[in-house]
């Protein structure tokens, strides 16, 4: 039986390819946001999830980028946001120890024979109410995307209403050491 030569590498190339959270400082100037997402648009690469804020230095934002790819494509990521004129500062989180965070409101329909279990559901999430009316509760939650992830599954039986995720953000973790 012969194989293809690039089969093999072809296989192997797939099994390597795998999310990475990239994080990047920007020049805090009109289009530089979009500048960045036309990087990607342009290139091909899908963005799984992208948050923009401020950071503690009002002339930048930070960028928190979810994709995925091969360490070979991902190389190529870098270097072509580190081509843009207005990015500071590039690193792929992927492979050091870092903290992550999401969040999701979600409106969910509550009667009164379903409140009491949504709010229990609520409180072993240590999620929040944060709007409440006769006909629904606004729920708040954060933690990672498998936790955000669950606590939709856990309310969907209810009905989901509204909701507004945001993306991933994340720092890279200080100490190193085990408490």
């Amino acid at each position: 039986m012969n194989a293809k030569p690039g089969a093999a590498a072809t296989a192997a190339g797939e099994e390597q390819a795998r999310r990475h959270t990239i994080a990047i400082s920007v020049e805090n100037r009109f289009g530089a946001f979009a500048r960045i997402a036309g990087l990607f648009a342009a290139k091909g690469y899908n963005i799984d999830s992208m948050t923009v804020g401020p950071t503690e230095d009002e002339a930048v934002s930070r960028m928190t980028i979810v994709t995925h790819g091969d360490d070979q494509i991902i190389e190529q990521i870098i270097k072509q946001l580190n081509k843009l004129i207005d990015v500071i500062k590039v690193v792929d989180l992927t492979y050091d120890n870092f903290v992550e965070r999401e969040l999701v409101l979600a409106k969910v329909r509550a009667t009164p024979q379903t409140r009491s279990e949504i709010m229990q559901i609520t409180e072993i999430f240590r999620a929040k109410v944060v709007d409440i009316s006769p006909q629904s509760l606004t729920l708040e939650a954060t933690g990672s995307q498998q936790k955000v992830d669950a606590f939709i599954k856990m309310m969907k039986p209810f009905q989901i209403m509204e909701m507004a995720r945001t993306g991933r953000v994340a720092l890279k973790r200080d100490f190193q050491g085990e408490v």
